[in-house]
């Protein structure tokens, strides 16, 4: 299940209107329960289709194609994940004919309202009326006889295009075993591991599975568990063949979405199929540091999450058993996990599965919970007793007993704390990018000096909704302004004294398009990357009033929130006369540079880099935009998969690297300073270093990368004071 978008439009947005409307009128009423799965089935809503075409079809979805679907594609319809939401909503297999599949679809809108799902929206601060549904109508394999599931003609399993434990991006990680996929997902088996070279396709590491059962597709279309054959256990369940076409569909896969892929796979008769793929939402940067222990492990498994715990064991073999042992901080013991376990998984300080590999639920979710993991230890459960203490190394996969306090220091090393960072001082100042305001509130004692870029498309988007020049038409531009204002002082005020740089909005059209009322607004530009955004846009008689309105956000914020820390800056310069327009349209809202109000250029296009000596007197400070800095100085659309897989997108290219140089070379001859705050100091430590010898002034980076910047800097510079 993911969220269909096409163009950035809910594909299904009618269905949320109709079905999703009622749904949270009545959730709300009576409490989220099963009546929601009864009040999706009375109606059905659709969203662009007139009505459903009978089909003559009562057999398996198997060899039958839905009419249309062929052209989802050329439409520009992909999935966009921004949590894993791994089995949150509901799937449903072995489906047979027309009414069978409405009610499997309605089942599955309905699973958006369980208990579990609202749980993990809320924690992950999603509203529950913007998540969007798609059920996606496969074909079923594995529709054999029970003798072919057990010759091993059907096999299924999961891959990573990336090791999602070590976060190597040169590695290919399978996971296998015999029968339907449904037992590897969930933790059921103890599947085979292979882990494969990306680029020759060589089997580099083997882990042998037990694989002690499978299930296997019924005659009615059920879901039986039947044993494996002895023989069949202790033995790889793929073939060479199998494992070629498994490498090249993970390549194939990584290719076309630009970024590593969590899959889950097939294979009948020797023959692979893709079953569904989907961003991998968490993984590691490789990290070393080797610590002797002379203490033999009394339980080897998987790695799964990386980390290291110490912790009173607690065996639990039911979600009772967890409700009754758990307390916070022991080291949960269980066969394997489910959604409903996360609750006790977030209290637990470890987590060891006899059952599952890398991929399985509790592999999963540990690494999106941070939590040390270790899964597939076969015999945890003969060994491990309540009450004992273990010490859970779950970067090598091993279990020991008693308190082992070396790995602690281990990880210590290899983790940089925001406390230990605060204490190192540094020339070039640490400043952190913001773009939830709500966010504030975790992130405010991390040791940063200031914001160094807020967006407030986030505010304007899920707060506000509405187009600026829809609300203006509606008489309601006090609305606007107050809801900015209010995103806005949410984060000046939790941080104060420390200034916040609020970058005016700098949506494109067809990001405008989709606010409520935007079409009316906006133009379809063949470019919108290079095309009316930014400055340009403030100017315009069509966008003035618009822009005006963020102004008096701004004014409001310092004048009568009494926040002075806020500070703005102005995305996408192109030319000396904009800045020149634009500042005045600001001095006519009441906002004018001064010692305390500062006024910020972002330096993306090149043109700011030539004239930095011109583009000087109108700022007090230049923030280089990495990302659309490389795009314009090298010629290349950065949403280019080709060209990135060619390697043209790259901030360390030398040209790329000249024009920061030159920029701040510049502009401190004219005593502005200079900032950063796109992705590459993040990303590249390489270019952090290079920006700290060049003298910038503050680098701007992502709350997870503040306290490591922190500490990278002041290695960089005690290395340039021959510290």
């Amino acid at each position: 299940m993911g969220r269909f978008i096409k163009g950035f439009i809910p594909w299904n947005a009618g269905i949320i209107e109709g079905n999703q409307t009622l749904l949270l009128t009545k959730a709300r009423k009576f409490g989220v329960s099963n009546e929601i799965e009864e009040l999706l089935f009375k109606d059905v809503y659709w969203d662009r289709i007139v009505k459903i075409e009978e089909v003559d079809y009562d057999g398996f979805v198997y060899d039958f194609v839905v009419p249309f679907t062929e052209n989802f594609n050329a439409n520009g319809i992909f999935t966009h994940n921004t949590a894993s939401f791994a089995g949150q909503q509901l799937s449903l297999l072995n489906v047979k004919g027309k009414d069978s599949v409405l009610k499997a679809v309605q089942k599955c809108w309905a699973s958006l309202f369980t208990a579990r799902a609202t749980f993990y929206r809320h924690q992950k601060g999603f509203k529950h009326e913007k998540v969007y549904i798609a059920v996606v109508v496969q074909k079923q394999l594995g529709v054999l006889s029970k003798e072919e599931y057990l010759q091993g003609k059907y096999k299924a399993g999961i891959g990573f295009t990336i090791h999602p434990v070590t976060g190597e991006k040169n590695k290919i990680v399978i996971e296998a075993s015999y029968g339907q996929g449904e037992a590897v997902v969930s933790g059921e088996v103890n599947p085979d591991t292979y882990i494969i070279d990306k680029e020759t396709g060589n089997v580099l590491e083997t882990h042998v599975g037990t694989k002690e059962k499978m299930k296997i597709t019924k005659e009615g279309g059920e879901l039986e568990e039947i044993e494996v054959p002895e023989n069949m256990r202790n033995v790889l369940c793929l073939t060479e063949d199998e494992i070629k076409q498994l490498w090249n569909l993970a390549r194939k896969l990584e290719e076309h979405y630009q970024f590593p892929q969590d899959f889950e796979w097939a294979s009948e008769n020797g023959k692979v199929y893709l079953v569904q793929s989907r961003p991998v939402t968490v993984f590691y940067e490789k990290k070393e540091a080797k610590v002797l222990v002379e203490k033999p492990p009394i339980l080897k498994g998987l790695p799964a999450s990386p980390g290291v715990a110490i912790g009173k064991v607690k065996v639990c073999l039911t979600i009772e058993d967890a409700r009754q042992k758990i307390e916070k901080g022991d080291i949960l013991v269980t066969k394997m996990t489910s959604p409903d376990w996360v609750p006790f998984m977030r209290i637990a300080s470890g987590i060891i599965t006899s059952e599952g590999g890398m991929t399985s639920h509790a592999a999963i979710v540990s690494r999106e919970l941070g939590i040390p993991c270790v899964v597939g230890a076969s015999h945890a459960l003969e060994i491990l007793k309540d009450g004992m203490t273990i010490t859970l190394d779950s970067r090598n996969g091993l279990i020991y007993e008693g308190e082992i306090k070396e790995l602690i220091e281990r990880e210590r090393l290899l983790e940089v704390s925001p406390e230990e960072a605060a204490k190192l001082q540094t020339r070039t100042k640490i400043l952190m990018n913001l773009g939830v305001p709500t966010e504030i509130e975790r992130y405010k004692d991390l040791p940063f000096e200031g914001i160094g870029l807020m967006r407030i498309e986030f505010i304007i988007a899920e707060w506000i909704k509405e187009h600026p020049n829809y609300m203006i038409e509606k008489g309601e531009e006090q609305k606007y302004v107050d809801k900015l204002a209010e995103g806005i002082a949410m984060v000046a005020k939790a941080i104060y004294p420390r200034f916040v740089v609020v970058r005016f909005s700098d949506f494109k059209t067809n990001e405008y398009r989709q606010l409520i009322g935007g079409e009316k607004y906006e133009p379809i530009e063949a470019n919108p990357m290079i095309g009316w955004r930014g400055v340009s846009r403030y100017i315009s008689p069509e966008f003035e009033k618009a822009f005006r309105l963020e102004c008096r956000a701004i004014r409001k914020v310092r004048e009568e929130y009494k926040l002075d820390n806020v500070w703005v800056m102005l995305p996408f310069v192109r030319t000396t006369w904009e800045v020149e327009k634009v500042l005045k349209i600001m001095e006519e809202e009441g906002l004018k540079r001064s010692e305390t109000f500062k006024v910020w250029l972002m330096a993306e296009v090149p043109s700011i880099v030539f004239l930095a000596d011109k583009f000087a007197k109108y700022c007090d400070g230049f923030s280089i935009g990495s990302n659309d800095l490389t795009q314009l100085v090298l010629g290349i659309d950065r949403d280019s998969g080709i060209l990135a897989n060619m390697g043209y997108f790259d901030e360390r290219n030398e040209a790329v690297l000249r024009a920061m140089k030159e920029l701040i070379r510049k502009a401190h001859k004219k005593n502005v300073t200079v900032s950063i705050c796109g992705q590459a100091p993040s990303v590249y430590p390489e270019i952090t270093e290079f920006l700290v010898k060049c003298g910038i002034d503050s680098i701007s980076v992502n709350p997870d990368s503040v306290a490591k910047t922190r500490k990278l800097v002041y290695e960089i510079e005690e290395k340039l004071r021959g510290g």
